[in-house]
């Protein structure tokens, strides 16, 4: 196999994560949210493994006719952001103006975010709020909390995007990559076992779901705090 096929093939990968937004979407529709965040957990696992492998086989190079970091921020808006808005404003979660707050500023704030060119620091971390609202939602579903504690995670979180807070890239900040990538695999497992048990609120997939989400969350802001060892 050439490398220009190798490096086809993998912004074809990439591309398939439109289709599984538009099955996650249909699902929405029907108001299916188990199945909905199944394929967005699908499409997120997509989106740990293209990142690598376009590097690995240099895309750039080999495929130059095809902008993959362009493809990437396409599927992302749909299925970090206007997909989990949707199902937050559709379920029961947010009630009557709540709802609309929550979805004006998420899709607001994100598509701005998006196109900032400051949004990666220099060792590959997000400055801000990277947008993940998918891996917020499917936790809001799970836990099913007050809505106005809701809505304060999501008021706080818009706003943290903007702000020069450090979040970590699961695969490409180095320091304490050991923990911060086993952490990104436990909970797109759990997150998956959560959707696939219908949010049974009896699952121990819940409490993993808490405890990587928190690290995630947490661990860029950590590193900020905590200064780096020669």
């Amino acid at each position: 196999m050439t490398a220009s096929t190798r490096a086809l093939l993998v912004h074809l990968l990439t591309a398939t994560g439109a289709v599984f937004a538009m099955l996650a979407m249909l699902a929405a529709a029907d108001e299916n949210w188990s199945m909905m965040f199944l394929w967005l957990v699908v499409a997120f696992g997509v989106d740990g493994i293209d990142g690598p492998l376009a590097r690995k086989y240099d895309v750039k190079t080999h495929s130059p006719q095809y902008d993959g970091v362009l493809m990437d921020l396409i599927i992302d808006y749909i299925t970090y952001v206007f997909i989990p808005a949707f199902a937050l404003f559709e379920s029961d979660l947010l009630p009557g103006w709540t709802g609309w707050i929550a979805i004006i500023v998420i899709t607001f704030g994100s598509v701005v975010y998006f196109a900032d060119t400051r949004m990666k620091t220099k060792d590959n971390s997000f400055s801000g709020f990277p947008g993940c609202w998918n891996m917020l939602v499917i936790v809001m579903f799970a836990l099913e909390p007050n809505f106005w504690i809701i809505l304060a995670i999501v008021v706080a979180l818009a706003i943290a995007m903007f702000l020069p807070l450090k979040f970590v890239h699961p695969v490409r900040t180095e320091r304490w990559r050991a923990v911060t990538l086993p952490m990104a695999l436990v909970w797109t497992y759990c997150a998956g076992w959560a959707a696939w048990v219908d949010f049974d609120p009896a699952s121990w997939a819940h409490w993993g779901l808490i405890v990587t989400s928190l690290y995630l969350v947490f661990a860029g802001i950590a590193q900020q705090v905590i200064p780096q060892r020669g």
